[in-house]
């Protein structure tokens, strides 16, 4: 090493090392808390944050205080100082009381589930519409946790150094906060408004709209049906804002709409805060409901959209069924060189099954590979068909 020569210092961020937290209740199963762990350890890695350690506690309930019980309170405390931890994240919503309790034995960064959600919205919202609904909503969420911000002034020794200027400051802001509250809502109101006078505007053309599950593969079929550039990653809530394009497949033109996926536990000012943006969901004349038929409780993410399609109003639209990522449904290995070979046994089964089960046209597809992909096109297309008015 000559001398004089100066040490280069990475400006890259940091990636956050964070233990994930959840409980087994009797409510569930030990497989069905695994799995929303797994999604919340996926939640955590789109977040940013690298899950270093998972802890799970069998209770019948949840502790009102902690969550959790006091022992595993400890042994999470003692991990979190031996292993430099900087983040750890519930896998439920907490109430305001458990987070300061938590925080209190914890010497680090605190989450919930909702809390993290709504912090992977605001780092994906792109539209004016999408920025003032996840703000909207982070706003109601923070209002009666406002108290967790002042915790330093219990630190302070007397009643007056504390309680005084600690109400003044919490009051100031409840106030702040709820006159802003009130302004995004009219915000989103007028914006509501000119989507409504948009849509009032639009053709008769049959409109279809994609719903599903989070990362099952919609923004990939938008992009290969209408030949755009919506975002499609591996990442979950990678499209927040509804995107519509205009679809013509043998002659046949109809507009194609995009949606924010659904998801298990979302955040309730969420849930309210992107109605609006469902509005897309509720005047669909057809909803294409894809599925990752990969994934190992596909069954319980369809019960999540279709309960949530009922929350909205559009429970009664035309559903047509479209299996997705079939390719991961394999036999054999993946080399250099061959790709999968799709498991037509499995695909089979699942035919019969869910072709006894429901009514509604299904295809079985995958969309990244283009497999079925001319299939999935001429049934769409059928079933715009039978929707296009006479004049």
């Amino acid at each position: 090493m000559g001398k004089g020569k100066k040490t280069l210092h990475s400006t890259e961020k940091k990636q956050e090392k964070a233990v994930l937290v959840g409980v087994i209740t009797r409510e569930q199963t030990e497989e069905q808390a695994k799995e929303y762990l797994d999604e919340l350890k996926f939640l955590a890695e789109t977040a940013g944050a690298k899950t270093d350690m998972i802890f799970t506690q069998r209770l019948q309930f949840p502790n009102p205080r902690t969550f959790i019980g006091e022992g595993k309170m400890n042994e999470i405390a003692i991990y979190l100082k031996e292993h430099e931890i900087d983040l750890v994240i519930f896998d439920d919503e907490l109430s305001p009381s458990q987070i300061r309790n938590i925080e209190k034995a914890f010497s680090c960064k605190l989450l919930d589930r909702s809390n993290l959600i709504l912090d992977i919205f605001a780092a994906r919202a792109r539209t004016a519409q999408a920025k003032t609904q996840v703000e909207l909503a982070q706003l109601q969420y923070l209002l009666p946790r406002l108290t967790r911000m002042w915790t330093h002034l219990q630190k302070q020794k007397g009643g007056i150094g504390m309680k005084g200027p600690g109400e003044t400051e919490i009051e100031t802001d409840r106030r702040d906060i709820r006159t802003k509250i009130a302004r995004l809502k009219e915000q989103l109101a007028e914006i509501d408004r000119q989507n409504a006078t948009r849509r009032s505007n639009r053709d008769t053309k049959v409109r279809v709209t994609l719903v599903g599950y989070t990362n099952v593969g919609k923004s990939t079929i938008m992009n290969l049906l209408s030949k755009s550039d919506v975002v499609a990653e591996n990442k979950l809530f990678a499209t927040l804002d509804s995107t519509v394009r205009k679809v013509v497949i043998e002659n046949t033109p109809f507009l194609l709409s995009d949606t924010v996926g659904f998801i298990r536990k979302l955040p309730h000012q969420l849930v309210e805060c992107f109605k609006s943006t469902l509005d897309e969901v509720r005047e669909a004349n057809l909803l294409v409901h894809v599925v990752d038929v990969s994934h190992p409780n596909f069954e319980e993410q369809m019960e999540v959209v279709k309960q949530t399609l009922q929350e909205i109003g559009a429970q009664n639209t035309p559903v047509m069924m479209v299996f997705n990522k079939i390719d991961c449904l394999q036999t054999g290995n993946k080399s250099q060189y061959t790709d999968y070979k799709v498991d037509k046994i499995k695909i089979d089964q699942l035919k019969r099954t869910w072709m006894a089960k429901n009514n509604a046209p299904m295809l079985f597809i995958s969309a990244a590979r283009k497999i079925n992909l001319d299939e999935f096109s001429k049934e769409l297309v059928n079933q715009v068909k039978k929707l296009i008015r006479p004049y």
